[in-house]
C-alpha cells in the first residue's frame, strides 16, 4: 500500500470517528429534547467552530509537515473526548436532558470542539494530493478521497444510529477515544516523503504567522477564484438548513436505527461517485462539472421532500451524495492547479473559513424560523390552508417546506452563476495555468 493510500485510511478510521461522534449527539440530543432549535444551535456551532478555525488550521499545515499536524489533530481530539467523558459523568442527574440548562450546552461545546479538532486533517489531504500525486492524476486521487469521504458517512450513520440506541453518549465517547487512539499509532508508523515547504528553506528565521493578507493576495491574484468561494459560501449557506433540519425530518418519518440504517444506504452513492471519478476524472474544465452537479442537485431539492415519502426523501439524499464529491473534487482539483503548493494550506483553510462562515447564521436561524413560523404556517395556518392538501400538513410539512424554497433559491443563483463572467474568466484561469502551479514564496 501506497503512503497516499495509507494515508486515506487513516483519514476515514478519524473521520469515521469524528462524524460518528458529531451525528451521535446529534441524534442524542434531539431525543433526549425532542427541541429542533438545539439541533439547529448544534449544527450552528459545528459551523462557527469550522469557520473561526479555519484559516489557523490552513496555517499550520503549511508551516508544519503534514503528518505532524494530523498527528496533532488526533491528540488533540482524544483529549477533549477524555473531558467530554469526564463532564458528561459529572453532570448532575437529568441535566443534560434540559435545553435551558448550563449542563448539556457545556457538554456538547466540549464535544463539538473534539470533532473539530480533526477538522485539520481535511486542509492537510488536499495539500498531500498536490504532493504525493502527479497533477494529470490529482482529479481521481481527489475521487478517491471522496469515496473514503462516502465509506465514512455510510459507516457513520449507521454505528451512530445503533450507539445512540444501545448506550447513548456514553457509548459514542467510549467509541471515539479507541479509535482515536487506533487512527494516531496507526499514523505513527506511516512514512511521508514531505519536501520542506519555501517558508522553511528560504526564510528559516521567518516568524510563522497567519499571514491572512499574504493569502488573500494569493486568491485575488487568480481571476474569478474569490467567485468560485464566494460561490461555495452561498451553496453553504443555504446547506446550513440541511444541516440543521434533516435529522429532525428523518426522525419524524422513522425511528433512530432505521434512520441510521438509511443514511447508511443511501451513502454508498458516495463510494460510487467516488469510484467513478478516480476511473474518469471530471473532464477538462472541472469547474464546468462543478456548475452542472450544482444545477442537478438543487433540482432535485426542489422535490425531494414535496410529500411525506421515506422512499422520496432517501432518492433525493442518494441523488445529492451522488453528486456532492463532484463538487468536492472540482473545487480541489482547481485550487491545486492554480495556487502554489506552499500557499496551499492557508487557501484551502481560507476557503474552508470564509466559506463556512455563513452556514452558522443559517443553522442558527432557521431552527427558530422553522420551530415558530414554517411549523405553524403549515400546521394551522394559512400554508396549511392554501397547500395543504396536497403537500401535507404537520410540523414534518413545515421542515418540509423549507427544504423546497431553499432549492428553489439555489437553482436559480446556480444559473447566474454558470452564466456569469467571473465563471468564464477562472475557467480561462485554470486552462492556462499548465500541468503545476507556480512556485511562489510563502
Amino acid at each position: 500500500m501506497t503512503p497516499f493510500h495509507q494515508v486515506l485510511a487513516n483519514n476515514l478510521v478519524a473521520n469515521i470517528t469524528n462524524f460518528t461522534v458529531w451525528f451521535a449527539l446529534t441524534f442524542w440530543v434531539y431525543l433526549e429534547t425532542r427541541s429542533v432549535l438545539a439541533t439547529g444551535v448544534i449544527a450552528g456551532v459545528y459551523l462557527v467552530f469550522t469557520a473561526g478555525f479555519a484559516i489557523w488550521f490552513g496555517s499550520l499545515v503549511d508551516h508544519h509537515l503534514k503528518k505532524t499536524v494530523m498527528l496533532g489533530s488526533s491528540a488533540a481530539s482524544f483529549t477533549l473526548y477524555a473531558v467530554s467523558l469526564g463532564a458528561y459523568f459529572a453532570a448532575p442527574e437529568g441535566a443534560l436532558a434540559d435545553v435551558s440548562g448550563i449542563w448539556l450546552w457545556a457538554f456538547i461545546v466540549l464535544v463539538m470542539l473534539a470533532v473539530i479538532a480533526g477538522n485539520i486533517r481535511g486542509i492537510a489531504l488536499p495539500t498531500l494530493v498536490t504532493i504525493l500525486i502527479p497533477e494529470d492524476r490529482r482529479d481521481r486521487a481527489n475521487g478517491l478521497v471522496g469515496m473514503v469521504s462516502g465509506v465514512g458517512f455510510l459507516t457513520t450513520s449507521v454505528i451512530s444510529g445503533l450507539l445512540v440506541a444501545w448506550g447513548g453518549m456514553l457509548a459514542a465517547l467510549g467509541f471515539a477515544l479507541g479509535f482515536t487512539a487506533l487512527a494516531f499509532l496507526h499514523l505513527v508508523f506511516v512514512r511521508l516523503d514531505e519536501p520542506r515547504s519555501a517558508a522553511h528553506d528560504d526564510k528559516p528565521a521567518a516568524p510563522r504567522t497567519v499571514d491572512l493578507a499574504g493569502t488573500i493576495k494569493v486568491v485575488a491574484a487568480v481571476p474569478g477564484l474569490f467567485a468560485l468561494i464566494f460561490f461555495s459560501t452561498f451553496n453553504n449557506f443555504l446547506g446550513g438548513i440541511f444541516m440543521a433540519l434533516m435529522d429532525a425530518y428523518g426522525l419524524s418519518l422513522m425511528d433512530v436505527r432505521a434512520w441510521g440504517l438509511l443514511w447508511g444506504v443511501i451513502s454508498c452513492a458516495f463510494i460510487l461517485s467516488g469510484v467513478v471519478i478516480a476511473r474518469t476524472g471530471l473532464g477538462k474544465n472541472p469547474l464546468r462539472t462543478l456548475m452542472l452537479v450544482n444545477l442537478i442537485a438543487w433540482a432535485v431539492c426542489c422535490v425531494f421532500t414535496v410529500q411525506s415519502s421515506i422512499l422520496l426523501l432517501a432518492g433525493g439524499c442518494f441523488i445529492w451524495m451522488l453528486l456532492g464529491p463532484y463538487a468536492e473534487a472540482a473545487e480541489q482539483t482547481t485550487l491545486q492547479r492554480v495556487v502554489p503548493l506552499e500557499r496551499q494550506g492557508r487557501v484551502f483553510g481560507f476557503a474552508q473559513s470564509v466559506e463556512q462562515a455563513a452556514s452558522p447564521l443559517t443553522a442558527f436561524l432557521i431552527g427558530p424560523l422553522t420551530q415558530f413560523i414554517f411549523i405553524p404556517f403549515m400546521t394551522n395556518g394559512a400554508g396549511a390552508e392554501a397547500i395543504g392538501d396536497w403537500f401535507g400538513r404537520g410540523s414534518e410539512r413545515g421542515i418540509a417546506l423549507v427544504f423546497t424554497l431553499s432549492g428553489v433559491i439555489g437553482l436559480l443563483v446556480t444559473i447566474l452563476a454558470f452564466n456569469s463572467k467571473y465563471y468564464r474568466r477562472l475557467s480561462a484561469a485554470y486552462a492556462a495555468a499548465g500541468p503545476e502551479p507556480a512556485k511562489a514564496r510563502a
